[in-house]
């Protein structure tokens, strides 16, 4: 939920809907009207609907923040039972709250894409652990052979591929530069626009500028669109391959993992499309966030199935 509401804020331009933080305009919910701090924000006047998008992705990080804070001294409470995991609640408990900080940096540091990028992965990253802990909790200890070391290579690196996949299009959105390609398989009618990478890829700035609405040249931001799109083939390639060869496993649970992802990567292909087609509709490229976020929850739940030979997992 927090990661859908955390990209539906980002896409419908609110993610300056609040321009302080933790409250917004000095107060824990949003002012009826102006409050003594627009003065200090006189250039953003109140905006009631961008600032309750704000707000409520706000809490709900709060009650995940909170369920996360419970999860971790459940774990250190239980510590002496045999195989309680440990390390993975502390992790998320530290990873939340860096992931506060960079909410925070977002919001005061104007929407710098680099921070705004790794807000996004953080969310991610969150997302993927408690997966990882949730099939921890649920494996069968039960060791037989399933031969399963062939797989683990093409689960990690279609899970570092998606990662990276992910930080692109993170990337691209934090720079405005979905639209600056308004066709499709080309590019402003060319397969090889012009392009200047160099420019795309500075990943800091300098402080105290307002990157809403982005900054660079329209060279920059087509480099950084074509890069999605370059990554895009090498993923449903990397992960593909990955999904193929767990839907020929002979374990059912591994071969629903792979027919999901299948499924997941032809999902997202046309959703990348339809939202450059159809000028990123707020549903679809919120929808396109979302799907990004399970097809890494496939192959996080791949990794696990395989990362130690001769585990048999329970289906899920």
């Amino acid at each position: 939920m927090v990661v859908v509401l955390g990209a539906y804020v980002r896409l419908s331009g609110a993610g300056l809907g609040c321009p302080d933080w933790p409250g917004c305009y000095g107060k824990m919910l949003v002012p009826f009207e102006a409050t003594h701090l627009q003065e200090l924000y006189h250039e953003r006047p109140l905006e009631h609907d961008k600032a309750w998008k704000e707000m409520v992705h706000r809490y709900a990080a709060g009650v995940l923040g909170l369920l996360l804070f419970i999860l971790a001294a459940a774990s250190w409470q239980n510590r002496k039972q045999p195989q309680q995991p440990l390390v993975v609640p502390s992790l998320l408990v530290l990873l939340v709250i860096f992931q506060a900080l960079l909410g925070m940096w977002t919001v005061t540091l104007l929407l710098k894409p680099v921070i705004v990028m790794a807000h996004l992965l953080g969310g991610m990253t969150i997302l993927s652990l408690l997966l990882w802990l949730t099939l921890e909790l649920g494996k069968d200890p039960q060791r037989i052979d399933l031969n399963n070391r062939r797989l683990f290579p093409w689960a990690l690196a279609g899970l570092i591929m998606v990662s990276l996949q992910i930080s692109l299009g993170g990337w691209t959105s934090a720079n405005y530069a979905a639209l600056v390609c308004p066709d499709f398989p080309k590019c402003q009618g060319m397969w090889w626009p012009e392009m200047d990478f160099k420019e795309g890829f500075i990943f800091w700035r300098e402080l105290g500028v307002d990157y809403e609405g982005g900054v660079l040249h329209g060279d920059a931001r087509t480099a950084i669109h074509m890069a999605h799109r370059i990554g895009a083939v090498f993923t449903a390639l990397i992960a593909g391959g990955a999904a193929l060869l767990s839907i020929a496993d002979r374990n059912k649970s591994i071969a629903a993992i792979g027919i999901a992802i299948l499924i997941i990567l032809l999902a997202q292909f046309g959703l990348g499309v339809a939202n450059v087609l159809m000028r990123l509709p707020l549903p679809l490229a919120v929808t396109h966030n979302a799907v990004a976020a399970l097809l890494l929850l496939s192959l996080v739940a791949l990794l696990h199935q395989s990362y130690i030979p001769g585990i048999k997992r329970r289906k899920f």
